[in-house]
């Protein structure tokens, strides 16, 4: 990565004693233009056992305003997605030999192959993630304020620790914290589960970042206090402008949030494309199971929630072919191709952005999702 100097003319003149000169990287060539765009991403964990495909070729793009779903059940490799994009496997990488391959670009820059300390100062000030657990995300031994405040003043060095607590109040009024004037000087474990998971996205938007990760942001939260948080985020997002992926197994949760959904399943992407398309026109079996055990309000039940049968496969010993076929309930209609040739994620539906990876010829999908799989979602 090439970098171009600034002079000190350049910096912020309301800040002072600003570095005579910062390195600012250069837009290169090749770059996509999409703000987020990952490409081919692969990362794979040797271990005593095998090599654990996390993820194996991923592909998305993300738009500043955009808010991507990326939904699957446990051990599909969305978490790790969302670590590879921080950067945060850099540590795996050195001490149990993490391999990762591809590109992740982030505003015309490629994460990967950028140098680690360049990757640390976008980690927090242009990209934040929203941690699943709170309480264990958050240090117990410093108050939420004291974090917060750290979290804002490694990337603004020159703000006294006044004006970054006056900022961390701030950003909790924001969150809509009560009294947060003095709910800054709380502990986490002071806070209830709800209002951690506020403070933890306070922690996250204390710079304004431009692409904010979400992982399992409602896990463990009530269904009243979930609906608080996705609405939290939306308005968030709306006055920052930013690029959002929730992560999630559940579909309900990005239902109304998404703009587009990418469905994981062993490491790949199985189907992606609008939230419309994904709800309305499923094209995937595992995304027809992922709905069939969704509770739904809007309509009556008409018989009982269906799960996905079985378990998710082992990534050490992912199956040949298609991964999901020794769960498919509809593998045996693909001539064979199931269990031994992996399926390739191809345009299906009229409006281009819709992709699914099944062997099943597309007429023999939609006659199976209108005669069978409609009727129960």
């Amino acid at each position: 990565m090439t970098f171009r100097k600034t002079t000190s003319s350049e910096a912020p003149s309301d800040i002072e004693d600003a570095p005579a000169a910062t390195l600012v990287p250069e837009r290169r060539s090749d770059a996509p233009d999409s703000f987020l765009a990952v490409r081919d991403l692969k990362v794979h964990f040797p271990t005593d056992d095998g090599l654990v495909k996390s993820v194996d070729g991923l592909n998305f793009t993300l738009e500043k305003g955009k808010t991507l779903g990326i939904v699957g059940e446990s051990g599909s490799g969305k978490s790790v997605t969302s670590l590879s994009i921080l950067g945060l496997h850099r540590a795996a990488t050195k001490t149990r030999g993490a391999r990762m391959s591809g590109e992740i670009w982030l505003d015309g820059e490629e994460l990967i192959s950028a140098d680690p300390e360049r990757v640390r100062q976008l980690r927090g000030q242009k990209m934040a993630m929203i941690f699943q657990d709170p309480l264990t995300a958050m240090h117990p031994f410093y108050t939420v304020g004291a974090q917060i405040i750290e979290a804002h003043r490694v990337h603004n060095p020159k703000v006294s620790k006044k004006a970054a607590r006056e900022h961390a109040i701030e950003m909790l009024r924001r969150v809509g914290i009560p009294q947060p004037n003095r709910r800054v000087d709380d502990y986490p474990h002071q806070f209830s589960g709800g209002m951690r998971q506020r403070a933890m996205i306070a922690m996250a938007l204390s710079n304004d970042p431009s692409l904010l990760i979400a992982d399992e942001p409602t896990t463990a939260l009530d269904v009243t206090v979930q609906a608080q948080i996705l609405d939290l985020i939306r308005d968030l997002q709306d006055e920052f402008g930013s690029a959002v992926i929730i992560i999630t197994h559940d579909l309900g949760v990005v239902a109304e949030l998404a703009d587009d959904i990418l469905v994981m399943y062993g490491g790949k992407c199985v189907e992606k494309g609008p939230s419309a398309d994904i709800f309305e026109r499923p094209e995937h079996p595992y995304t027809w199971g992922l709905l069939g055990s969704m509770p739904r309000l809007d309509r009556e039940l008409q018989d009982r929630l269906v799960p996905v049968k079985g378990s998710p496969p082992s990534l050490i010993n992912v199956p040949d072919g298609c991964a999901f076929h020794p769960r498919c309930p509809y593998a045996d209609r693909t001539e064979g191709r199931s269990s031994t040739e992996v399926p390739r994620l191809i345009q299906v539906g009229d409006g281009g952005r819709h992709q699914a990876a099944c062997h099943m010829p597309a007429e023999l999908r939609h006659r199976i999702f209108t005669e069978e799989v409609a009727p129960r979602l």
